[in-house]
């Protein structure tokens, strides 16, 4: 299936991996999600990240390296018409290279967004739920604490006042 039919298509926000134009990552993929079950959550995240990464680069890659063959290719001089057709199909070439590389982009960044937005949201939950339990314990200690302070201030009046009429 050909990127122009990827794009010809309703885009949804189901992943497609296979549609990515880098997908000689899928074989990286494969290999490297042997071991997932021994990695901890820190270490699989780092992975998706450095995945991400590598997507992101080898489209900026693409789009610099376009640029700088467009300008190569712009040299103004003497030229027959045989190299003017190459020229212009090169930098026809190269342009339409650097429009697939910015789609890739704008995908990329839309995937990110989309994970961004629609989290995990039992980890969300988990955190939350942790963090509630945390305030709600603290809240009781600190009841524990004004309470103790309450009896001993209600305690010390009569004790002080005992003391305080045997001074005057």
């Amino acid at each position: 299936m050909s990127r122009l039919d990827n794009l010809t298509k309703t885009e949804t926000d189901v992943s497609r991996p296979s549609a990515l134009p880098t997908a000689n990552l899928r074989v990286n993929r494969t290999i490297s999600q042997q071991p997932l079950i021994d990695q901890s959550s820190a270490e699989y995240l780092e992975n998706v990240e450095e995945e991400w990464n590598k997507k992101v680069d080898v489209e900026v890659e693409t789009l610099v390296n376009g640029m700088v063959d467009l300008v190569n290719l712009a040299s103004i001089g003497e030229k027959d018409k045989f190299t003017v057709a190459q020229e212009a199909f090169a930098a026809q070439s190269r342009a339409e290279s650097m429009v697939r590389a910015a789609n890739s982009l704008l995908s990329i960044v839309h995937s990110m967004k989309l994970l961004l937005l629609l989290s995990d949201e039992s980890q969300t939950a988990h955190r939350r739920d942790a963090e509630e339990k945390e305030i709600r314990e603290a809240n009781e200690e600190t009841k524990r604490k004004v309470a103790a302070l309450l009896d001993e201030l209600l305690r010390k009046p009569s004790g002080s006042s005992a003391s305080g009429g045997s001074s005057s």
